[in-house]
């Protein structure tokens, strides 16, 4: 009878460990392989930026495993991805974050492009208790719902001009003012993105005790911002921002060219995917246009080094020019690598705990996660059209350009 005992207990301890690693093929941990879980817009209207993504994941993850993997607990581990495609479709993302973790036993998740996708996701993934890593959802809404399991590396959408307002108040001091006198000018659309973005702005204009003397609102058409111009013009202030998509930027410019509004210091949204000097005969030039990131910033780490030893391993790889998507991307996976061997575990509470501790610099930029998971360390990268071209020019510290200010006068420009 004992031995019946033992060898039954046996069979069930088998048949356990069956079903831990055998469900759909796929667990956490198989042998020497840490699996994560990735839904990635392979099709549907996100498959370009999706295929960016996934390109910069597999990027990073090649580089990872040949130079020595992951160690945990003292033995190295390689990475490697599980995918599948969620069609571009937010219904289509729910069920795979379920799959993923329900079926696939996967206890280690990798965000999809876009917002709306990710926001699909997060709360799967939160009550289930499995950390997700993403790097292309910006929208602030994901960080404000008490999400504890959801880490993002880029900058939300409400950091995307604050840089503006900060080098703004930079400039004052060194040009003898307080950053307390700059005066500010908003035009901004109504949707989403776009308050999100007039959100952090205002609030970094009142950390600095900047005065907000115009406080306009685009008309939905997008096609027309000169009674706002006409107060900007009036009231003369030191920034105006914008933030209107590419339809918006390109009003602004064509529209502050026609009214030859002087404005010390212009920063938009979208400016640059609207190609602004290339359609407005050189109207863009001094713009401020805001980004995730490029690759001529200085910031390094000891995989990738820095932006341009990136994009030239990426171009090498994929013949052609690292987006912000890939760059953002491949950065996700080296904050694994951090979180697997900071918590030296695959307890997925323990990990958590270790994503949520995450200080680091990566060739991306700076990562450390505030208490919603938001990435507070990395401010939004500022390019200014310089000769019709991207120059780097904020934040300063990691910039290759310098600033142009205060932009000339209408009555000065050839």
């Amino acid at each position: 009878m004992k031995t019946f005992r033992k060898t039954m207990t046996c069979l069930l301890s088998t048949f356990a460990l069956f079903l831990c690693f055998s469900s759909a093929g796929y667990t956490k941990v198989d042998g020497d392989t840490i699996l994560l879980g990735a839904a990635v817009s392979l099709t549907g209207k996100y498959s370009t930026n999706g295929k960016h993504t996934k390109n910069g994941y597999d990027l990073a993850v090649k580089l990872i495993n040949d130079r020595g993997g992951v160690k945990v607990k003292g033995k190295k581990y390689k990475l490697a991805i599980k995918y599948y495609d969620d069609e571009s479709n937010s219904s289509r993302a729910k069920e795979l974050a379920e799959r993923l973790i329900k079926q696939d036993n996967i206890k280690f998740l990798l965000g999809p492009y876009s917002s709306g996708l990710t926001k699909a996701m997060a709360p799967i993934i939160d009550a289930a208790g499995i950390p997700m890593v993403e790097a292309n959802g910006a929208s602030r809404s994901l960080f404000t719902k008490g999400y504890k399991y959801l880490f993002a590396v880029l900058s939300a959408a409400n950091q995307y001009l604050e840089s503006a307002i900060d080098l703004a108040a930079e400039k004052a001091k060194e040009s003898g003012k307080k950053p307390s006198q700059v005066k500010v000018a908003l035009a901004f659309e109504q949707d989403p993105f776009s308050l999100d973005v007039r959100l952090g702005v205002v609030e970094a204009a009142k950390r600095h005790g900047m005065k907000i003397v115009v406080d306009g609102k685009l008309p939905k058409a997008l096609n027309d911002m000169s009674a706002i111009l006409a107060k900007v013009k009036a009231l003369r202030p030191d920034v105006l921002v914008v933030s209107g998509h590419s339809k918006g930027a390109m009003t602004a410019i064509k529209q502050i060219q026609e009214m030859k509004v002087d404005i010390p210091l212009l920063a938009m949204t979208h400016c640059d995917a609207a190609k602004i000097n290339k359609k407005l005969g050189g109207g863009g030039e001094y713009t401020l246009c805001a980004a995730q990131w490029h690759k001529s910033l200085s910031y390094k780490d000891s995989y990738f080094g820095n932006g341009m030893d990136y994009a030239k391993r990426f171009e090498k790889v994929y013949k052609y020019d690292p987006p912000y998507q890939s760059a953002e991307s491949s950065a996700a996976l080296l904050v694994w690598k951090s979180a697997f061997e900071r918590s030296n575990s695959f307890d997925t509470k323990k990990l958590r705990d270790a994503l949520s501790k995450t200080n680091m610099q990566t060739f991306y930029g700076n990562i450390r996660f505030g208490k919603t998971g938001q990435n507070i360390a990395k401010p939004m990268v500022l390019f200014q059209v310089q000769n019709g071209k991207n120059a780097v020019v904020a934040p300063t510290e990691w910039a290759s350009s310098k600033l142009i200010w205060p932009a000339p006068k209408w009555s000065e420009r050839k």
